[in-house]
């Protein structure tokens, strides 16, 4: 194979065997480390590689098989189509980002193929909690099912009305399984982040008032739970004019952007105000466009964070701005991750996070510094 590795990806494929997990930061060269293994241990088999939508359309995986100059079946498709191949006998499959959680159809079709086909799954956040490990624990042969994992591991709390885990037993053994599986790649990054806290004003005022009242003032309504709370008073905070002009500022500074955002009136507000900008190209990423990543000089590339927070990546810029927070530190991690590669010309690159001091903000603040997903029930006293 005359494919070039780093001795850190090299190192990660002599320790690769059937079941492991591949775990290596955003932007480490996972893709190229799994297909390195493919080509050393089962390259006389017909190669599946089951990845996200977006890597399938935009053709990233045949960019990176290309230089392997493969002689078997190459079929390569997303998470939505496992099913189609749950039948396969006798090959190999590359799982691309980890989305065996649950025990949903997507998991059901996971647990046949690896039966009876060789197997790694790639992840750049393997697991959160013992839980997301157990479909590969199964696969894996470690468990014969959910139930079993369960009566070995698992707490369920008494006073919840559903199956609520109230904490993991036994957990030396999981400790030792997960060690027999994961595989991290020691990956010596380059490039140096620098995450700026930009914070902006809001309409104090509106902001008490609903808190006071529970009463949707866009809707001329009653909010009618916790979740409808915490949406309004992020509506307050995000559409304020400060935060529109910090990003117009940021934007002065650093004439190529992409921005993450979370809801559709957000998207409206970074169109507008981008609109009026002559010879500025403005393209979206979401779950109605699909465009690529404009090539002027001066751009924004408008993407929400569910739709576009992993599978695609750019070199092209050092700068990213996250227009409103996330909920989930992984997501959050995911799309910090798209200008942070191997092959970027960047050594320094530059995270804006816009955020206000109101309640939700910091506490939402709060629950990513700690690799937490902000839960809006328990933050809301309702």
């Amino acid at each position: 194979m005359s494919v070039p590795l780093y001795d850190y990806q090299q190192d990660a494929v002599d320790r690769l065997k059937n079941g492991s997990i591949l775990c290596g930061g955003v932007g480490s060269g996972k893709s190229r480390t799994s297909l390195a293994y493919y080509y050393k241990v089962a390259r006389t088999k017909d190669l599946y590689i089951i990845t996200t939508a977006r890597k399938r359309d935009t053709k990233e995986w045949e960019d990176e098989v290309e230089p392997f100059d493969l002689k078997r079946k190459v079929t390569i498709d997303s998470w939505n189509n496992i099913g189609k191949y749950k039948d396969i006998v006798g090959a190999f499959f590359i799982f691309d980002e980890q989305r065996v959680v649950g025990y949903g159809a997507w998991v059901k079709s996971f647990l046949k193929i690896t039966r009876v086909n060789e197997w790694i799954l790639l992840s750049a956040t393997p697991g959160d909690t013992w839980q997301d490990y157990i479909p590969v624990f199964i696969a894996n042969g470690f468990y014969r099912n959910k139930t079993e994992f369960a009566r070995e591991h698992i707490i369920y709390s008494r006073f919840s009305k559903y199956p609520k885990i109230d904490r993991y037993v036994n957990e030396g053994k999981l400790l030792r399984l997960r060690r027999q599986i994961l595989v991290t790649m020691d990956f010596k990054r380059k490039t140096v982040s620098h995450h700026e806290d930009v914070y902006v004003s809001y309409d104090i005022p509106l902001y008490k008032d609903v808190t006071r009242s529970r009463w949707d003032p866009y809707k001329n309504e009653p909010i009618p739970d916790a979740s409808g709370l915490c949406y309004v008073w992020r509506k307050i905070v995000n559409t304020s004019e400060a935060r529109q002009l910090a990003l117009l500022e940021i934007f002065e500074k650093h004439p190529k952007l992409i921005v993450f955002y979370n809801f559709n009136y957000e998207l409206d507000i970074l169109k507008e105000v981008f609109g009026s900008y002559a010879g500025v190209q403005v393209a979206e990423w979401n779950g109605h466009k699909h465009e690529s990543i404009p090539t002027g000089p001066s751009w924004v590339y408008l993407v929400q964070y569910t739709a576009g927070a992993e599978g695609w990546n750019c070199i092209t810029t050092d700068t990213i701005v996250f227009y409103s927070q996330n909920y989930s530190y992984k997501i959050r991690q995911q799309a910090a991750g798209r200008i942070d590669r191997l092959n970027t010309p960047y050594t320094d690159l530059y995270y804006y996070h816009l955020k206000s001091r109101s309640g939700i903000d910091l506490a939402i603040s709060k629950a990513l510094k700690e690799k937490k997903k902000f839960n809006e029930s328990k933050y809301v006293k309702w």
